[in-house]
């Protein structure tokens, strides 16, 4: 009740100050001034468009009040606007605007230091193309029953649970306005992803949630009945994500509601465990096998499976077991450890796993080396909210690219950094009717739909500047990065790129491939003999 307080007391000192008025003219402008605030308060509750209106009433507009001077205060007494934390004021107002069909444009330059090292920035072309299609897609799963055209941005992983119901139902209906998916996230398929039928990609993680028996085991028999719901596009077996990789969860049974436990196959009210490892695979091979099968089971859908690189070697022996097996994934998403959650240690969050950036090169390359790369689709996920993150991204490798907090933003997140406490302000990373009731799913659907559209038409623009006419044209030497304060290189320049093969043929001159390709094994993710023996003796 502490968030209507100052509504209620509005409402109080609107009746005193009437009666007040009855013997004290004077009084008369404290009653008009509390009458107004209490009908501000009674149409914030009965307004749909600003959830925190509805769970703040009159309460919501001092932040407002605050927020239109934030940028003053900042740039005298705190911060830029550019200080990502983690998502920088500029990024997140550029959700905002998109999201909400307005304009975006900036005036007077830009607030970046171009002269910074590290800036980055993609080069036009002096004979620019006609503008086309702003609907980039990329088929997956060409050689499959059911190929699927992904769009080249998506909504990523987000659990029912971890979400609201009504920023699930936001979220798929925003996919079927746009034309793009919506990964469920480990926490399997709601009712509330089938409400409106946006296209669905199936993820399933260690706790095979949708698809387990009572001990938690892979049951097939219900995996093949959600799989094949015409709904869902792919199926994702998830390794391990980027903001707490090779850790698990667990729901605690408080939260484990009728609706939870139905959606995910466990008991009310019990604690819902999603172990670290899988338990139906423990090898490369036995991985790509349990893929495979899952695709034969699906009817023929493209899957594939996501990760967050740890080790090299347990990610170059999966490469090592498709080269040897022939056994493809239909696609592999590469999450960064920049990659966000509902909650995880703060050692996780902050030094543990690959960023994306490294982790998706050293993936696109192998699978180049192996000569695979055309034969397996790349996603990408990590802090990804903008066109040029996506022209990035793309040259770094990757096919298609997802976005979590992005998406977030779009319903209107406001990076409160309060998504484990069940608190959130906005009803979206709750599960208190009282919060996520106030949230309106058909408003947030058009936005979550406008940010990628409009995102999509930025990332068209970029692209056409440059000359090109597609994302996938866009490759490495496209993207320059300022290294010092005299020095710019592109990052075809910066990083090592291997020719198609060159890993059959020989041992490339990279670090990484170097030191653990030759003893990469497809038969196991056990550690190499010699990184074990220096496990036990530290003076090797």
């Amino acid at each position: 009740m502490s968030r209507y307080v100052v509504y209620i007391a509005c409402l109080i000192l609107t009746v005193a100050s009437l009666i007040a008025w009855y013997w004290l003219p004077g009084w008369g402008w404290a009653a008009l001034l509390f009458a107004a605030l209490s009908a501000l308060g009674s149409w914030d509750l009965l307004q749909k468009t600003s959830t925190l209106r509805r769970n703040y009433p009159v309460l919501a507009h001092f932040r407002y009040g605050l927020e239109s001077i934030g940028p003053e205060m900042r740039q005298y007494f705190i911060q830029s606007d550019t200080d990502e934390v983690p998502f920088s004021r500029q990024q997140r107002a550029l959700v905002y605007q998109r999201a909400k069909s307005v304009s975006d444009v900036r005036p007077f330059g830009s607030l970046q230091d171009i002269y910074a090292v590290d800036y980055e920035w993609i080069n036009h072309s002096m004979n620019p193309i006609a503008h086309g299609s702003h609907d980039f897609r990329v088929v997956v799963g060409q050689n499959t029953a059911q190929p699927y055209a992904v769009s080249v941005f998506n909504i990523s992983a987000m659990s029912f649970g971890s979400l609201s119901a009504n920023a699930i139902r936001a979220l798929n209906h925003g996919a079927r306005l746009g034309g793009f998916y919506h990964d469920t996230g480990e926490g399997s398929i709601s009712s509330y992803h089938r409400e409106h039928g946006g296209d669905l990609v199936w993820e399933i993680g260690s706790g095979y949630f949708g698809c387990r028996n009572p001990d938690g085991s892979f049951s097939e028999e219900r995996f093949v009945e959600n799989a094949r719901d015409p709904q869902v596009k792919m199926i994702e077996v998830k390794l391990s994500q980027g903001a707490k990789p090779g850790h698990g969860g667990m729901l605690p049974g408080a939260k484990v509601t009728a609706e939870i436990a139905a959606a995910r196959g466990v008991e009310v009210g019990k604690d819902c465990i999603s172990p670290a490892r899988h338990s139906a695979f423990d090898s490369p091979k036995s991985l790509l096998a349990f893929v495979a099968r899952l695709r034969e089971l699906s009817g023929g859908k493209p899957t594939g499976f996501k990760l967050a690189v740890g080790h090299p070697w347990e990610w170059f022996g999966i490469a090592k077991a498709m080269h040897e097996t022939g056994v493809l994934p239909d696609f592999i998403v590469v999450d960064g450890a920049e990659g966000g959650t509902g909650a995880a240690p703060a050692e996780f969050i902050d030094h543990v796993g690959l960023p994306m950036h490294e982790a998706l090169m050293l993936v696109h390359n192998t699978l180049v080396g192996l000569n695979l790369r055309d034969r397996v689709r790349i996603g990408a996920a990590g802090r990804i909210t903008s066109a040029f993150d996506l022209a990035r991204t793309l040259a770094m490798g990757a096919d298609w690219c997802n976005s979590a907090r992005g998406f977030m933003f779009a319903l209107g997140c406001i990076q409160s950094l309060s998504c484990h406490t069940d608190r959130c302000p906005t009803g979206i990373a709750t599960q208190d009717p009282s919060r996520w009731r106030h949230l309106d799913a058909a408003d947030k659907a058009v936005r979550v739909a406008g940010f990628q559209q409009n995102t999509l038409k930025a990332l068209r623009d970029i692209l056409c500047a440059a000359g090109l006419s597609d994302p996938g044209q866009v490759g490495p030497e496209h993207i320059l990065r300022r290294v010092s304060p005299i020095e710019v290189r592109s990052l075809a320049a910066l990083h090592r790129f291997l020719r198609p093969g060159e890993l059959l043929e020989r041992l490339p001159e990279h670090a990484v491939f170097r030191d653990f390709w030759a003893d990469a094994s497809s038969e196991s993710f056990a550690a190499p003999t010699k990184v074990e023996a220096m496990r036990r003796d530290k003076s090797q």
